[in-house]
């Protein structure tokens, strides 16, 4: 029998075996589909991911550039005896700024990606120092570098505009304590209101790309650090305007060709997402605004000067274009093209008669920079609320809410600012004496010169 039952097993095992694998070979058959499919996701996933990071990191280069446009712009509208001074400015915004950016400032303005969430994150919270906390999520979109990366060079923006505000009087020392606590604190808080997630961005407040988030913040402290400096030497002599000519209106007309290269950066960079058909869409619809907002602010300022003056006045067209592409950045995502060259002619209009009102108030402002920034910052952020628009429509946002959040922003930047401005020129360490003033803060305060004399 143990025969028997041994002969019937040898006989068997093949047909089992054979059947084994028939259904082995059929559950392969069934998987394979799904693990094709999972494999398929992870690639697509991974394509996404890296899409997405190589146009902020590219976007975020193109921003950073744009220090090199305020550096030109800012040398080129100024006196050659502060040209050393003020690319030192320029330099040092960015120096300092990534360093206090990173430590502190990327954790206050966006607390929400550090994990902290509820009521206190409307006004003011702390995510943590560097980039140690950031909470990276699974389904992330961005890797914490490049999100960091982007919003940097934003806040080294921001600092920025006000080295023209305040060239050709005001103290490296308290330059840099001023450019580190812009960047450090009084940006951050702010930009948090609107981009962290807190109390201007429950409420509805819209700025696509910083008019008032960014330019705002830097042309009103810009606006706080001409008044209390005062004017230049010469300026103002018996209650007339004098002009104070740049020394090289070749190297100001290249620095805004740069800065205008480098908004392709900041404005479509701020789409955020650039997989889907609809966020390249959307992208390219940003990149075209700001084109045609940029040409229209240029030509009305151009022919408004032309008129006024009896001549083409070119840094009248070159600070129209900066006013145009200022006031597109807040609403390039919602205004139509035809609605981006009323925003931008609207600019070019407001630069002129900024620059007229500062000159009647005698605010000595050597670039323009609170009628570029600044008040077209506040228009381009009203216009969402004036001008029809997809934020409107829908009841996203109202021109109530579009005058408060730009006035609270706008209004932070300028009374901190008056404080410590108030504060440093208390300590003797705002303007430089009448002698080094008139010698040069190229000498002065850098013992050089930015022109050989052989």
């Amino acid at each position: 029998m143990m025969l028997l039952g041994f002969a019937v097993t040898l006989i068997a095992t093949p047909a089992v075996l054979a059947q084994e694998e028939a259904e082995a070979a059929e559950t392969a058959e069934a998987d394979a589909p799904a693990e094709e499919e999972a494999a398929t996701e992870d690639v697509d996933l991974g394509v996404g991911y890296a899409l997405d990071n190589a146009f902020l990191f590219i976007a975020a280069v193109l921003v950073f550039l744009m220090q090199a446009g305020f550096a030109m712009v800012e040398a080129g509208f100024n006196s050659s005896k502060n040209a050393v001074n003020i690319l030192f400015k320029n330099s040092m915004d960015i120096c300092v700024g990534v360093l206090l950016f990173f430590i502190v400032g990327f954790g206050l303005m966006y607390p929400g990606l550090y994990g902290v969430e509820g009521i206190e994150t409307k006004f003011a919270a702390f995510g943590g120092f560097g980039l140690d906390d950031y909470v990276i999520e699974p389904d992330r979109t961005f890797s914490p570098e490049v999100d960091w990366l982007f919003q940097a060079v934003f806040a080294a923006t921001a600092a920025t505009i006000v080295s023209g505000a305040v060239a050709g009087r005001m103290k490296v020392s308290g330059y840099l304590i001023y450019s580190a606590i812009l960047t450090g604190l009084i940006y951050p808080i702010s930009g948090m209101w609107k981009w962290g997630g807190g109390w201007l961005a429950e409420m509805g407040f819209q700025d696509f790309a910083g008019s008032a988030v960014v330019h705002g913040v830097g042309g009103f402290a810009g606006l706080a650090g001409a008044m209390l400096l005062g004017p230049r030497i010469g300026r103002y002599v018996d209650g007339k305007s004098v002009p104070i000519p740049g020394h090289n209106i070749t190297l100001a007309g290249l620095g805004v060709f740069i800065l205008w290269f480098g908004w392709y950066g900041f404005n479509p960079g701020s789409m955020l997402a650039f997989q889907a058909t609809g966020d390249m869409d959307g992208t390219l619809h940003c990149a075209v605004t700001t084109t045609l907002a940029a040409g229209a602010g240029g030509l009305t300022a151009t022919l408004l000067s032309w008129v006024m003056f009896g001549k083409p006045d070119l840094s009248m067209g070159l600070n129209g274009i900066l006013g145009g592409l200022v006031g597109i950045t807040a609403c390039c995502d919602c205004m139509s093209d035809w609605q981006a060259m009323l925003v931008g002619a609207v600019a070019g209009v407001l630069v002129i008669g900024g620059i007229i009102l500062l000159d009647k108030l005698k605010i000595d402002d050597p670039v323009g920079a609170w009628p570029v920034h600044g008040l077209c910052g506040v228009w381009g952020c009203m216009a969402i609320g004036i001008l029809p628009n997809g934020y409107l429509e829908d009841g996203t946002t109202s021109f109530m809410t579009q005058l408060i959040g730009t006035v609270s922003i706008c209004g932070w930047s300028f009374v901190t600012m008056l404080v410590l401005f108030g504060a440093l020129k208390a300590a003797g360490l705002l303007r430089v004496s009448a002698e080094d003033e008139q010698k040069g803060l190229d000498i002065s305060e850098h013992g050089m010169q930015a022109y050989s004399t052989h």
